[in-house]
């Protein structure tokens, strides 16, 4: 069964960092295009960050230069670094593997101003 689980949410004051992770299991993690998308209160949820299985990245404009997705195959783990958070990036944070259309249960970054 495929299992997608994330962590490295918080609180975090306007300025700082934080680091999410999703570890995959169930499924080889090279075989798939992983996402991370977020989604706010009162807001639709939105595509953040893709890296193919190749190791293409693509990011919504709000987020370039400041986050970087990642991930490594043999610790079957996707990545998002975040830098220079901003209020606006509060959400909860989830983790999607395209291939099978599969999300994590999502981890919530709040960043205070």
């Amino acid at each position: 069964q495929v299992q997608l689980v994330e962590s490295g949410g918080g609180l975090v004051q306007a300025g700082g960092s934080l680091r999410l992770s999703c570890a995959v299991s169930g499924m080889p993690l090279g075989v798939t295009a992983m996402d991370w998308y977020r989604q706010a209160p009162g807001k639709q949820r939105e595509l953040v960050a893709t890296i193919s299985s190749r190791g293409t990245t693509n990011y919504v404009d709000s987020v370039k230069g400041r986050f970087t997705i990642s991930r490594d195959n043999a610790k079957n783990t996707v990545y998002l670094q975040m830098n220079s958070l901003r209020p606006e990036d509060t959400a909860v944070y989830y983790c999607h593997a395209a291939l099978i259309n599969y999300w994590g249960q999502g981890t919530q970054v709040t960043v205070s101003s």
